[in-house]
């Protein structure tokens, strides 16, 4: 039998796009294998957000082919889809993908094998309109499903390049989204985390339905029992959004609101669309509504033109929200997006120092978030041994606090059950189930 191995650079849309391929490579005859083993084909799914990213992609593609000389390499994803030649011309790859076209992967290979005739299947993804459908139809040993709901995205900031490499936003039909939320609460899943490009967006090209419309229809499925949305923009966190989102039992208190900067003069160079202060509106409306709620964020340093002045600014919103973790990026110049000409570019000296301040910002307000549940019962869905700590078990909580108890993996996986929090252990809080179980 045929062995396949996979490597995922980036978010988790690049995550579920590649469970999808294994999952055709499966049904086509083909082993799934660790990336650590040697394998007839690799696929690097890889990713463009930042200058570093695309490096990281280049170096797996050659490390690859040191792996087996013999193997067939493809590389799919957001950097061949931006970079299409740069990628084609490296000699370690057989077969280029772009963001489209992913469902051709095992025939493309089979052709490969036959032929052996370098291959690249690009296309315009400007151009895409329609919402291309490729879901996953086998499932695995986990808790968590990730289903994607939509991609593209026409924000187009200054800094980004995914805009580009995604195309425009097109929703994926309810009807087939909630097909396959259902198949996974068939299969025992207990946590659907709804994931997109630019999620916020969903909708805007189907007629009378948005994201919220489509969180209501997922609660409505039985056996699901958790629902998560990945990053999303404050501006969709209306009053009334959020008052809906409060009373749905399954909504997870849980939200990774992207920020970039609390200073409004660097959001608007970002074109960014709200202010910080409408951005700390939609926090405090988040922490009135939902007790407990988890608000975690996207920070960037370094953008061009970030003063001194306007960096703290940045740093002080940031405090004074405290938010429960935050995600802290340099700014990276992409060619192709309208930042990269902007004049001030920031030395790599001076993000580094921010990227250190903000990132130890995150590690205290990170700690007197988890101090608020010592002592008390939390609820955890468990899902796998705790990698250095000999004989626990850990698992998340609806606001994303990472839980381990003592126990036995067999016994926990995939149940959701009462912790009571003892203390904190290297960033893990420390507990005892309740009750029988």
């Amino acid at each position: 039998m045929a062995k396949v191995a996979f490597y995922t650079l980036g978010c988790k849309v690049n995550q579920y796009e590649t469970e999808v391929m294994a999952e055709l490579f499966r049904k086509a005859g083909y082993e799934i294998v660790d990336f650590d083993e040697i394998a007839d084909v690799y696929v690097i799914n890889t990713c463009s957000v930042t200058a570093r990213s695309d490096m990281k992609s280049r170096q797996m593609i050659r490390k690859t082919r040191n792996k087996n000389p013999d193997a067939i390499v493809v590389a799919v994803g957001c950097y061949v889809q931006v970079s299409p030649d740069e990628v084609f011309s490296m000699p370690e790859v057989d077969i280029v993908i772009g963001t489209k076209d992913k469902d051709k992967i095992v025939d493309l290979v089979k052709d490969f094998e036959n032929e052996k005739k370098k291959t690249k299947l690009i296309e315009n993804i400007m151009k895409q309109r329609d919402y291309e459908e490729f879901g996953i139809t086998g499932y695995t040993e986990r808790t968590r499903a990730y289903i994607k709901i939509e991609d593209g995205c026409n924000q187009y900031c200054t800094y980004c390049i995914i805009p580009y490499a995604r195309g425009p936003v097109r929703s994926r039909k309810p009807e087939n989204i909630i097909k396959e939320v259902k198949k996974y609460a068939e299969h025992g899943y207990k946590e659907i985390v709804l994931t997109g490009i630019h999620i916020a967006s969903y909708g805007r090209d189907l007629k009378n339905i948005g994201l919220l419309d489509v969180i209501k229809m997922v609660h409505e499925v039985e056996g699901i029992e958790r629902i998560r949305i990945s990053s999303i923009e404050p501006t969709f966190l209306t009053e009334d959004v959020v008052k809906e989102l409060a009373n749905l039992p399954k909504m997870c208190r849980h939200y990774h609101v992207s920020l970039q900067s609390g200073c409004d003069e660097t959001l608007k160079r970002m074109g960014r669309k709200y202010t910080a202060s409408e951005y700390k509106e939609v926090v405090e409306r988040l922490r009135r509504y939902i007790p407990d709620v988890a608000i975690t964020t996207d920070i960037m340093v370094g953008f061009p033109g970030e003063t001194e002045e306007e960096f703290e600014k940045s740093y002080k919103f940031a405090e004074e929200i405290c938010f429960a973790k935050m995600h802290v990026f340099k700014y990276s110049r992409r060619k192709g997006t309208r930042a990269y000409n902007f004049p001030n570019q920031v030395p790599n000296k001076v993000k580094e120092e921010r990227s250190k301040k903000l990132l130890q910002l995150s590690k205290v307000c990170e700690r007197k978030f988890k101090e608020r549940f010592l002592n008390r019962t939390v609820e955890v869905l468990f899902e796998q041994k705790v990698k250095d700590l000999d004989g626990y078990v850990e698992g998340l909580t609806d606001n994303y606090l990472s839980v381990a108890v003592k126990g036995e993996l067999e016994n926990l996986r995939n149940r959701i059950l009462p912790v009571r929090v003892k203390e904190i252990k290297n960033d893990l809080l420390i507990g005892e189930i309740e009750g029988i179980y």
